[in-house]
């Protein structure tokens, strides 16, 4: 009786220091996780900050270059302007858009009016939104 007595204690004793490795394990699990968790989350993060980055530098690549042109234009044709550059550049990026749409086979159609007074009304949607962008 004694020696089953003693095997009964020993079986509980397991028994529990197996429950609280289990706990201990389930707690540690729930801490890797989190850190699994705060680790994906800092790179998104970082991901996001570096694309932004980047776009920043794509539009001052792209405002740098559109001043050279403008002034290269300027200098070389006398009598026009810079209002008549960037028009020029504006209506030279609306059919390259278009072309782009019309080239990829995976885009919607979209159909946007191209005669010249369109063209000019498309300009000056875009001139009007600067200029109240740079009010704000």
């Amino acid at each position: 009786m004694m020696y089953l007595c003693s095997s009964i204690s020993e079986l509980f004793l397991s028994i529990n220091e197996t429950a609280a490795r289990l706990r201990l394990a389930a707690t540690e699990k729930a801490e890797a996780e989190k850190i699994l968790q705060i680790k994906r989350a800092e790179g998104d993060a970082e991901s996001k900050y570096l694309a932004g980055l980047g776009i920043a530098r794509q539009r001052q690549a792209i405002v740098d270059g559109l001043r050279d042109s403008v002034l290269a234009f300027s200098e070389n044709v006398p009598g026009t302007s810079a209002k008549d550059v960037m028009d020029m550049v504006l209506v030279t990026q609306y059919f390259d858009t278009k072309k782009e749409i019309g080239a990829s086979s995976k885009s919607s159609s979209v159909f946007i009016h191209h005669g010249p007074g369109a063209v000019r009304d498309i300009a000056a949607q875009i001139r009007d939104g600067q200029l109240q962008a740079s009010l704000v």
